[in-house]
């Protein structure tokens, strides 16, 4: 047990964390481990890995990492995050480039890149960096000390953006683009510029299906039907194959089908296998991680601690939104990753990286809270 009269930096640690918050992001740890067991051995066995547990064991392995990222980050003060954020995006952007210059091509697309043997993909990593800096940017720019930030947000945005259609990564593109964009409602800027982006946004996104070969594959498959429809067709079967309660575990027959059902469609996979309502404590998990960061967020005095909240919310909601989206034939495929349960080491640990930001900037420091109450309470001086 951990004593209230302890003053160590864990036991400070323990009775400031947002202890809902860590045992949300925990409980979709342990549901990732939990469905490799169910996705991942057909998926070796498919590509000829004689080990059936091969994808199990390595998710495992990853899961150490991030779960060690997660808390090691969660202990950063708001400063320390800021200088953390900024040497990450630094590093990441180099990296955005050595990719395209040297990175392995996979489908047309160069994501990854090779860093003292092991494959990496930056643009995950750039994501939270990303996130926090625009958050600082657009905090210098409400406090009016002199400081351009919607200018230099702007110019932080076309780069990232820049390096991510260039591989080209549509899917990351169109994520940090509804982040920044919630960040930059958010930041109170004129209407008039706000319309400005949105149709900016598109004019991008038509841009796109016309010139980016495989988005337009996927859109008109979509749309129509018609096309290269595979995926997402066997991955609504596995959903509409599992019912409310599902078959079983190890039951699944559509997800030996399912194309990267270990990462993309893991969705579609957990709903086969254990149905509706294992689904709906998914998305449940989710939702709650979201409302409840952006509940603190509206308390944050600190207009940088508010922005990078509200941020981090957005970034994680999205992408889980868009992966279940997928899988759920909502939307076209977007290659995105389920946080904390997809495979994945770049994925995992990136995504560690962003809720130890987020769990680092909840922790109560009651002097940095808005008091709703305070108002009624002060004597009248």
């Amino acid at each position: 047990m951990v004593s209230r009269a302890d003053r160590g930096p864990i036991a400070n640690w323990w009775w400031t964390i947002d202890r809902p918050i860590l045992a949300a992001c925990l409980m979709l740890m342990g549901l990732g481990i939990m469905l490799s067991f169910a996705a991942s051995p057909t998926v070796a066995s498919k590509i000829g890995i004689a080990d059936s547990f091969y994808f199990v064991r390595w998710h495992i392995i990853f899961s150490f990492p991030a779960l060690f990222t997660m808390i090691f980050v969660s202990f950063f003060t708001p400063r320390n995050i800021r200088r953390f954020c900024a040497l990450l995006l630094l590093v990441t952007l180099v990296l955005l480039v050595a990719t395209l210059l040297f990175g392995a091509e996979v489908k047309g697309s160069r994501r990854w890149i090779s860093v003292l043997g092991v494959s990496v993909q930056a643009s995950e990593f750039m994501k939270p960096a990303f996130v926090v800096m625009s958050a600082w940017l657009f905090s210098d720019q409400t406090r009016k000390n002199g400081i351009p930030g919607f200018l230099l947000a702007i110019i932080l945005y076309g780069t990232c953006a820049c390096l991510l259609v260039l591989e080209p990564d549509i899917g990351q593109t169109m994520l940090i683009s509804a982040t920044w964009g919630g960040l930059f409602f958010l930041a109170g800027v004129p209407i008039i510029i706000i319309i400005l982006f949105i149709g900016l946004a598109i004019v991008g996104g038509f841009g796109a299906y016309l010139f980016v070969h495989h988005v337009q594959e996927r859109v008109n498959g979509f749309l129509t039907g018609e096309g290269d429809t595979f995926q997402v067709d066997v991955g609504r079967e596995a959903i509409l194959h599992g019912g409310w309660f599902g078959q079983g575990p190890g039951e699944g027959t559509v997800k030996r089908i399912v194309p990267d059902s270990h990462t993309d469609f893991v969705f579609s996979v957990a709903a086969e296998e254990y149905g509706i309502a294992l689904c709906l404590l998914i998305v449940a998990l989710f939702a709650f991680i979201v409302i409840r960061s952006m509940k603190i967020a509206m308390n944050e005095r600190d207009s940088f601690t508010r922005f990078a909240i509200a941020g981090m919310a957005i970034l994680f909601g999205c992408q889980s939104m868009i992966n279940m989206a997928v899988n759920l034939h909502l939307m076209p495929p977007k290659g995105m990753t389920l946080p904390f349960i997809s495979y994945g080491g770049s994925s995992m640990v990136a995504i560690a990286i962003s809720m130890g930001i987020l769990l680092s900037l909840t922790r109560r420091r009651p002097e940095a809270r808005l008091s709703a109450s305070l108002p009624t309470i002060m004597p009248a001086v």
